[in-house]
């Protein structure tokens, strides 16, 4: 059972309690990522995720960091396409540091001018780290050949932007996305829920605008975009894209079953036909994304540019006739399998529970039990899967490409796959 409840502030609260270990995982969620973004935002949820370790109203950096060691904690952040968090992982003990530390991070930072400008150079260093890892820029060239909209555009930002961002930019966007009806705090481990609660009501007591609004959801549409990048590489890496399934939609379940058969794990068709049976590729994978209101299924294979053409083909060869055989209970029951053993063991931790209430409660308005998520997976059957996989693959693709070669290769791409014959 889940403990709930939202404070006059409108910010809700979420736990569940772990009596069997002696942590617990705090996290604040923000509703705001490069979804909420306009262009000329771009990158700016993720700098101020950033900014916020720099220092705060009572802390220095080196005090947040100082803090956390002395107890043996952690404390980490990330930035997505349609959230921000920040967490926290304590021994049950040094609970109230953790909540302390969080709100003073979200709520107070300072945004010190001298810090800025060094933290502007540490993004766009990540930026061109990003640029220089081939398999991270087609991901990033994909998205943009997937979708029209924010979801199209990184979440670090393109380095032009980083570097004309000012104080004040970071103030305004912050002071309009950080407020009480887009945040959640959620926990999971040993604790007591009244302290807890407690502990939210003083810390979590000022904010920088407590009568904001939710942050609007920006409308995405697909589009099918074939793109290349030529970078001078040993390799060519290339993605498919597909529309997927929305988030919190009963057919992900399906739609996991069919990705982990598929390409999802070393066991999957493409796997063992492009690496194993071909020897073609070192990494050739599938991945499913969801967000609100959309969803995307997407395939990878580095390859070098002379196998390319190949890869491409089987790659298309293998979605069609797995549509043409359907799944066989093999696949069916070692791919379902894959995907309760990985959702159970992911609940082993209270990082992993603290991660999937906050998360559900903030993008979903809801939270799910383990049984109520176990239950889903146990109801898809064969037909299921072979009817999510029929939607999702009647759809031509997108396309990305990165190498030396890479422009040779969006012609190549077919139609959808259910409606193109056997070759």
């Amino acid at each position: 059972m889940f403990d709930q409840i939202t404070l006059p502030n409108g910010l809700r609260i979420v736990g569940e309690k772990l009596t069997h270990v002696r942590s617990c995982t705090v996290g604040v969620w923000v509703k705001v990522g490069s979804r909420n973004e306009s262009e000329q935002e771009n990158g700016l949820s993720h700098f101020i995720e950033h900014m916020v370790f720099k220092g705060t109203a009572s802390r220095s950096a080196r005090d947040i960091a100082e803090e956390m060691d002395m107890v043996g904690g952690q404390l980490n952040a990330f930035t997505g396409k349609e959230c921000t968090c920040y967490y926290a992982k304590v021994i049950d003990e040094d609970l109230q540091l953790a909540v302390d530390i969080l709100a003073d991070l979200a709520l107070r930072p300072t945004f010190d001018e001298k810090e800025l400008n060094k933290e502007r150079g540490v993004i766009v260093e990540e930026i061109a780290m990003v640029e220089d890892t081939p398999e991270d820029l087609v991901h990033e060239l994909l998205a943009s050949a997937q979708f029209t909209g924010s979801l199209s555009r990184p979440i670090l930002g393109p380095a032009s932007l980083i570097r004309s961002y000012t104080r004040d930019d970071l103030l305004a966007y912050w002071r309009k996305h950080y407020v009480p009806r887009n945040m959640v705090l959620s926990i999971a481990g040993n604790y007591d829920w009244e302290q807890f609660v407690a502990l939210a009501k003083k810390y979590f007591d000022v904010f920088p605008n407590p009568d904001g609004e939710e942050a609007p959801r920006q409308v995405q549409l697909f589009r099918n975009e074939r793109l290349a990048r030529k970078k001078e590489t040993e390799q060519l890496h290339m993605c498919l894209g597909f529309p997927g399934v929305e988030a919190d939609h009963d057919d992900l379940y399906a739609l996991a079953v069919f990705n982990n058969a598929i390409g999802g794990g070393m066991s999957s068709r493409l796997f063992q036909r492009i690496r194993e049976e071909l020897g073609m590729a070192y990494s050739v994978y599938t991945y499913t994304g969801s967000y609100q209101g959309v969803g995307v299924f997407n395939i990878y294979a580095g390859t070098t540019p002379e196998n390319g053409e190949t890869v491409l083909r089987e790659i298309q060869e293998q979605l069609r006739i797995f549509l043409k055989e359907s799944i066989s209970e093999k696949e069916f029951l070692s791919a379902k399998a894959q995907l309760r053993g990985g959702y159970v063991l992911g609940l082993e931790s209270s990082s992993g529970r603290m991660q999937s209430i906050g998360r559900g409660m903030l993008l979903n308005g809801r939270m799910r039990t383990p049984e109520e998520t176990l239950a889903k997976i146990d109801a898809v059957t064969p037909e299921k899967v072979m009817e999510v996989a029929r939607r999702v693959l009647s759809n031509a693709p997108c396309a990305a490409f990165v190498g030396s070669k890479a422009e040779a290769f969006p012609a190549l791409v077919d139609g959808a796959p259910a409606l193109s014959p056997l070759g």
